[in-house]
């Protein structure tokens, strides 16, 4: 079946379609990962967005039950130079085709992902719209320009609508769910906390009456700078838990420190990106996705601890006087490398905190 994918300033690309019949509209962004598609496919953080992978071929190793990074997929649309119909990994359960067809997902394949990755990244990001139903680019400009219109509170779509208890015999966290990934919480329960998963819009009163010894603020999509009230509560929990916050919940953090939050040209779509640690002097690849980052514009008494090294962007930050931290890029990992120490730097604040009370 034929498909095209229009941008926003005109440009198109005919390819052929896979997945779900029919339109969609997001904003596009490229992503450089040259594995972990699943794990993209299913981050709540790409909530709205049709991912463009620049790695040539998806797919090889099929989809299974165990990569999941939620219950289901939340990217708006899927590019693809070519999608592997022959998977060959031990563990797949489901070919690609098959998957996205099953999660409803309109994707394309058969473009030139390297020309469009250069359009993005010298336009900057672009809304754009996929279609198997028409072909006049006139159409689908007038249909994407009037769906970008359109109002998302993507927060709202990806928060869990009730409490989660994930029972553990170690430390207290309450995970304020802004679109929590799989594996931050599979990096707690791997060190015996026990878990509570709240809604994001639950109140300062509700998180504390589930008695954290600390508390997390998850990633998750969408412009931080447009949820007010969640800054507020943000600034009723500082000073009185200790705090983590990642991704979204970091910009969150830094908004309720008083910082401000600005829009990158292209966004951080990527598991390649370089962040500095000024304390250790140690540089850290890290898992990312977000196009909003923080500035560099705090009072005294916040510190920036990392920053981006392509682009000098705030990556890490923590209070002089408050236990609280955070970091733009996703900590989870498996294994006990890579920047899992982070999780590992909340524990310890929290161990401080209570002897301190």
């Amino acid at each position: 079946m034929k498909s095209v994918l229009v941008l926003e300033d005109g440009t198109y690309f005919p390819g052929e379609a896979f997945g779900e019949a029919g339109e969609t509209v997001g904003e596009v962004i490229f992503n450089t990962s040259m594995t972990g598609y699943q794990e993209i496919i299913t981050d709540p953080s790409y909530r709205g967005q049709i991912v463009a992978m620049t790695y040539p071929l998806v797919g090889n190793c099929g989809f299974n039950q165990y990569d999941n990074e939620s219950s289901k997929s939340h990217v708006q649309g899927f590019i693809v130079k070519e999608l592997s119909d022959t998977p060959t990994n031990w563990r797949f359960e489901i070919t690609p085709d098959e998957y996205f067809k099953k999660s409803g997902i309109v994707g394309i394949k058969g473009i030139d992902t390297r020309t469009l990755a250069q359009r993005l990244r010298d336009k900057g990001s672009m809304y754009g719209i996929i279609s198997t139903e028409s072909g006049n680019i006139d159409i689908l400009l007038e249909r994407l320009m009037k769906k970008k219109q359109e109002k998302r509170n993507l927060v709202a779509e990806v928060t869990t609508k009730a409490p989660i208890h994930k029972p553990g015999n170690g430390k207290r966290v309450v995970v304020i769910d802004f679109g929590v990934k799989s594996s931050i919480i599979e990096s707690l329960e791997k060190n015996s906390c026990d878990i509570y998963i709240l809604p994001a819009t639950s109140s300062a009163m509700e998180i504390f009456d589930h008695k954290p010894d600390g508390i997390l603020l998850s990633n998750g999509p969408g412009n931080p700078a447009e949820l007010p009230s969640i800054k507020a509560t943000i600034q009723e929990l500082i000073g009185k838990k200790p705090i983590l916050g990642i991704g979204l919940g970091f910009q969150l953090l830094g908004l309720a420190l008083g910082g401000k939050t600005s829009k990158l040209k292209l966004g951080h779509h990527g598991c390649n990106y370089p962040v500095k640690d000024y304390k250790t002097g140690k540089c850290h690849i890290t898992s990312q996705s977000h196009n909003y980052v923080l500035e560099n514009n705090f009072g005294d008494d916040v510190v920036v601890t990392q920053t981006n090294i392509n682009d000098n962007t705030v990556e890490g930050l923590r209070h002089k006087q408050y236990p609280l931290i955070g970091v733009q890029y996703h900590p989870q990992t498996i294994s006990e490398d890579d920047t899992s120490y982070v999780f590992y730097d909340f524990y310890k604040m929290i161990d401080e905190y209570s002897k301190s009370i």
